[in-house]
């Protein structure tokens, strides 16, 4: 057996969103530490609560994870993935294989108020832009919030991920 075969499928979680989604904001696939805490982002290293934060205006490291996924709604911001499951070991999106992606119109479908999609990496843009480029949505490609990608500072990306405030409005 070689190492892909035996290395688990890993899935990712249902859509947070509401039918007054105006931003929808897709990862590629969650790490470990959010695979086994079952949460959205739950790596405390990852600057996704503290980027989406200084964008609606709220201190969403401060809050407890329901509160979070509350504030992220009322400020009409979704969250998905593009990979429905993928096999990898570890966190990295680099090391997916046998990538299942998503049916990204199908949702975005559903949401009448939604104006934008951002993406959370490179990985996410390359699965999720080509599905959604005749959607007629704004479609922003975003630094990733991953502890992994640390050679873009902090500052740089909060000027970045500001542009998604711009649709909620």
């Amino acid at each position: 057996m070689t190492r892909e075969e035996i290395t688990v499928r890993k899935s990712a979680f249902a859509p947070l969103v509401a039918p007054d989604t105006r931003v929808l904001l897709l990862g590629s696939l969650p790490g470990e530490t959010s695979l086994a805490q079952q949460r959205y982002y739950a790596h405390s290293q990852n600057r996704f609560w503290h980027l989406v934060g200084k964008v609606i205006g709220v201190d969403l490291p401060a809050l407890d994870y329901e509160d979070r996924l509350a504030a992220l709604l009322a400020a009409r911001i979704g969250l998905w993935d593009t990979v429905a499951s993928a096999r990898r070991e570890g966190s990295l999106d680099a090391s997916m294989r046998d990538v299942e992606a998503r049916a990204l119109p199908e949702l975005t479908a559903t949401l009448p108020n939604l104006r934008a999609v951002g993406f959370n990496g490179r990985k996410s843009q390359s699965i999720g832009m080509p599905q959604l480029a005749d959607s007629g949505l704004a479609l922003i490609p975003l630094p990733s919030s991953s502890p992994a990608h640390a050679s873009m500072r902090l500052a740089e990306k909060e000027k970045l991920w500001a542009e998604i405030g711009k649709y909620l409005s």
